[in-house]
Order: structure tokens, then sequence, then C-alpha cells
């Protein structure tokens, strides 16, 4: 399976964070997976990658170019694919991904986040996707879902994503 990971490429991330990215991919390559990634070589993709790469697994790296004035891009991904925009990068995860996990970021991961899940209340994907809630992370962004969702401006039509607080509750969905 291809995982996409969603994350935080920011070197200023507490290391319990990345600690956690890096055993999730040491379990993604021990399972036989593939990560697919925004190619960055820090923060929680950085550590991701780490974790795989450390264990023999494979990755798939997508950014533009340009992406690396902002952050280091990881150098040893089986695979790199490089694009011109931020939206064909989407594309391509999309395209390039059987799963996807949203793991603790900022703007970038919320927007990641809010276009996938669009793209299947919209019929346009069906795949699985999981919010890595570690340390309660995401705690604020429920209540304002719930909140959205009580006050009429989401519809409840079925359940777009599922909540994992641990590595093994992501692979009990997946697997």
């Amino acid at each position: 399976m291809n995982i996409c990971l969603y994350g935080s490429g920011s070197r200023k991330i507490d290391k319990a964070y990345t600690d956690e990215a890096y055993e999730l991919g040491c379990q993604i390559a021990k399972r036989g997976h593939t990560l697919v990634f925004g190619g960055g070589d820090t923060g929680m993709m950085g550590s991701c990658a780490k974790g795989v790469h450390d264990n023999d697994g494979s990755s798939i790296g997508i950014a533009p170019e340009w992406i690396n004035n902002f952050e280091p891009l990881c150098d040893k991904c089986s695979e790199f694919i490089y694009v011109d925009t931020m939206d064909e990068r989407k594309n391509k995860f999309l395209e390039n991904s059987d799963a996807f996990i949203i793991s603790p970021g900022g703007i970038g991961t919320l927007d990641e986040f809010f276009e996938i899940i669009t793209l299947k209340k919209l019929k346009r994907h069906d795949k699985p996707i999981i919010v890595f809630n570690i340390a309660g992370f995401f705690n604020k962004m429920f209540e304002m879902i719930d909140e959205m969702a009580e006050k009429g401006f989401l519809y409840k039509q079925e359940e777009t994503f599922k909540i994992a607080e641990n590595i093994d509750e992501i692979f009990d969905y997946l697997e």
C-alpha cells in the first residue's frame, strides 16, 4: 500500500512529535508499505522518511524544486517526482496514494487535510483518511468541526476520516 503522510516540515517541532513520526515510518517500512510524502527532510515528514529509510523501506517524495528554498529535500527517496505547483503536488499525492495519514502540522498540512476530505465527500476518491492525533494535537480542530456540524454548516452524510491516537490504531484502520 502507498501511504501518504501529510505533516509539518518545520525544524522547531518538539521531539515527542518527531519521535512518533519516526516510529510511524519504521512501521510503514516493516509492514511492506511505501511512504508517499512532500519530500522534505525535516520535521514530521523528514522524521517519518528517516524511519522508512532506516528500515530499508521505499518512499516517493513529491515536491516542486523551489520548495528547497524553504526546507531541504530528502535525498534518500526511492523515487522523487518534481512538480511545478503545490496544486499539482496535491494531485500527485492523490494519484500515487492508497491511504492518507494527517500528522501534526501547520497551514499547509491543514490545506492538504481539508482538500482530501472535501474530495472524499464529493466522491472523487474513496481512500482511507486517518488523523494521527499525537498528544491531542487536533482536539481543538475536532471541536470546531463538531460545532460546524451542530450549527448546520456541515452535512453528516458519512464518516470521512478516522482518528488514531497511536500507531497501532492507524494500522488497525488500514490493514
